[in-house]
């Protein structure tokens, strides 16, 4: 067996390009002072609370990379599923509130009007689907600004509260997440 021996100096030196790569690295992320943006991305997008889209384009900017374009959710991250499914927390006490208070929704970077289109939109034209409550009234933005202001601490305690609620009323839980309570 053969041992390889480095002497400091070379330890050393290995030391100093690692150091010195790694900066040149972190430094390729910072803009230099005289960097220019590309033609055409000279002016900065304004923020999501600050634009106007569809309903659905919300959906997409901060719901859509957990829950899925299309709601599935997505079991291996916990996320559960909102696709047929999520209406039904209309139909128990607390759901509503639940909606709006979930941190992804109560700190959400849209204003209160934008957050209440947003849900309104998932109940009645969008994710809900097949779980759309027959009668809904539709979120305002000061009932939304009234509950972003009590975010849920225990959300998963919360959740499963509601979840009970549901199956006391015959709800089957279909929302992905299969062993949970």
């Amino acid at each position: 067996m053969m041992t390889l021996r480095i002497s400091n100096g070379a330890r050393t030196l290995v030391g100093l390009f690692s150091l010195i790569a790694a900066s040149s690295l972190a430094a390729q992320s910072l803009p230099m002072p005289n960097t220019k943006p590309a033609p055409g991305n000279e002016i900065r997008p304004a923020p999501p609370h600050q634009m106007v889209y569809r309903p659905e384009v919300y959906y997409r900017l901060e719901c859509g990379g957990c829950h899925l374009g299309d709601g599935e959710g997505e079991r291996k991250n916990d996320i559960p599923r909102m696709k047929d499914f999520v209406g039904h927390f209309l139909s128990v006490e607390g759901g509503r509130e639940f909606l709006v208070q979930v941190p992804g929704s109560a700190y959400s970077s849209f204003a209160d009007d934008q957050l209440a289109e947003l849900i309104n939109w998932i109940i009645t034209d969008g994710i809900a689907g097949t779980s759309k409550p027959e009668e809904f009234t539709p979120y305002t933005a000061e009932e939304v600004a009234a509950l972003r202001a009590q975010p849920l601490g225990k959300v998963e305690e919360t959740r499963d509260v509601l979840l009970d609620r549901m199956r006391a009323k015959d709800i089957a839980i279909h929302d992905g997440l299969k062993d949970r309570p």
